[in-house]
């Protein structure tokens, strides 16, 4: 996924940010209000973690202005505010989530996978995929029931095929799942990871559009 960190904890913001990565995801990670809205300007994220004390101002404020503009991007607040008002108001905002610093990274990861999941439809972690088993809670794969080891860069990109059956991803958009605004990517990697995928998961568990884009095969 492409995720927004809006966090001005540098210490916290960096730890947040390394999970993120280290699960595959791509993140950009900004300390401020303005830098956020910016952001949301000019990228389409698949998922907001908002602090809610910034140096500009509340995050509730910018939460409740994304919500009434009809942005459903999933979001989940990451706050030091721990009493029941505090999530009852973040909630009532438009907030998917709600997690108290300090808390666990593994346990954000997990909030994560599971409010992604809810956003694709389909909550339950375990995908049945032809000679696939796949376990996206615990980011695991079989084929034919023996255990497949993916990378995190992989992973994420099958993952971002997966939540789109059917549907053609281009390899811009699929660049722009795996990899942080401003990163370097060699004009060749979407082809790699294509390459070695279907070498794990099977030659047709990604279909080619030339000169268009990728879908989900069979596999």
């Amino acid at each position: 996924m492409r995720i927004l960190l809006i966090e001005d904890d540098t210490v916290l913001g960096a730890a947040v940010r390394d999970q993120i990565a280290a699960d595959g995801h791509s993140v950009d990670w900004v300390t401020r209000l303005d830098q956020a809205g910016d952001a949301v300007a000019g990228t389409v994220y698949d998922l907001l973690l908002l602090d809610l004390m910034l140096p500009d101002g509340r995050g509730i404020g910018f939460l409740k202005a994304r919500r009434a503009r009809g942005d459903v991007t999933p979001v989940i607040i990451l706050t030091a505010l721990d009493q029941v008002s505090d999530r009852i108001e973040g909630l009532n905002a438009g907030a998917d989530d709600y997690l108290v610093k300090p808390f666990d990274l593994a346990e954000l990861s997990a909030r994560i996978g599971s409010v992604s999941r809810r956003y694709a439809g389909n909550p339950n972690p375990l995908i049945e995929h032809g000679a696939l088993q796949i376990d996206l809670s615990a980011r695991s794969i079989r084929r034919d029931g023996k255990p497949v080891v993916l990378t995190a860069r992989e992973w994420a990109l099958f993952e971002a095929l997966l939540a789109r059956p059917g549907q053609l991803l281009s390899k811009a958009q699929l660049e722009e799942k795996l990899y942080a605004f401003g990163a370097e990517i060699e004009s060749n990697t979407i082809e790699v990871h294509v390459s070695r995928l279907r070498k794990k998961l099977g030659a047709g568990v990604i279909e080619t559009e030339r000169g268009l884009g990728y879908r989900l095969g069979s596999a």
